[in-house]
């Protein structure tokens, strides 16, 4: 089923929302700049299992809604609250990956009710993306400036290099142009916006607030979330389990999809 939710009453903007299936739900956070399509492989798979898909398009992706405000993480996790609150969802697991995972700490720590069960976090674009003092992992600053120029001034094309390092396995040629076809989707404004978050965001005081279990998931040849990430997480949130992909990159729902599906299928028993 696919629907529109209103997530601002006063500038009626609506997310897109894709739910499939019946059973325990699992509701699935997407990276920056794609869309719930890039989990194509955990919705073939899981609903065939017993157990219900809720994919999100954020604001400003995909086909959701594109105003000119609201990508801080606050907002987005905001977002997410209302649409959780909407489907009225009972025991329900959160499946944040890349930026979806900082946005799917933010909601833990911030916005989650009692029925919050775990909380699942893939390749996360967390604690920080960027190096800091005392933080020596991710990007700089000054690189995600870089992508951010070159964003405006071509936006396809750095989309397309930001692309590149995805995925550590081969990858077809019609496979690569449909995945491309899913950050162009995203609107100008929100791809900036959110690397901007990306680069301005910092989790790292919060992280430890967080109450539920939480699987984290990571490919070891990750070249755009390092997976120092999920070493630093792992050590900082209680009650946490880190599950490396050996033969993945930044892309593990495709690279080890068939792992990715019976880990999260394990889990979900």
């Amino acid at each position: 089923m696919s629907l529109f939710i209103e997530v601002d009453h006063d500038y009626h903007i609506d997310l897109f929302v894709e739910d499939i299936g019946e059973g325990r739900p699992i509701v699935f956070l997407h990276g920056w700049p794609l869309n719930h399509e890039m989990f194509e492989y955990q919705m073939n798979e899981l609903p065939q299992k017993g157990y219900r898909f809720i994919g999100i398009d954020l604001r400003g992706f995909g086909r959701s809604d594109k105003p000119a405000f609201g990508y801080d993480y606050d907002t987005l996790a905001h977002d997410v609250k209302t649409v959780v609150e909407y489907l009225q969802l009972e025991n329900f697991y959160l499946a944040g990956f890349s930026m979806g995972g900082p946005i799917a700490i933010r909601y833990a720590t911030k916005f989650a009710n009692k029925e919050f069960a775990q909380l699942i976090l893939a390749g996360p674009a967390a604690p920080s993306f960027t190096q800091r003092d005392g933080y020596t992992h991710g990007m700089k600053k000054e690189e995600v400036d870089g992508l951010i120029d070159s964003l405006k001034n071509d936006r396809p094309a750095a989309l397309k290099d930001f692309g590149e390092g995805f995925y550590h396995s081969d990858i077809s040629k019609p496979f690569g142009e449909w995945f491309h076809s899913l950050a162009l989707k995203a609107s100008a404004h929100a791809t900036i916006a959110c690397a901007a978050s990306l680069r301005d965001e910092d989790l790292r005081d919060e992280v430890g607030q967080i109450d539920v279990p939480t699987l984290l998931l990571h490919g070891k040849h990750d070249e755009i979330c390092e997976y120092a990430f999920s070493e630093i997480l792992n050590e900082k949130i209680p009650n946490s389990t880190l599950v490396p992909f050996e033969s993945s990159g930044h892309g593990m729902v495709y690279d080890e999809k068939e792992k990715f599906n019976q880990v999260m299928l394990d889990l979900l028993k």
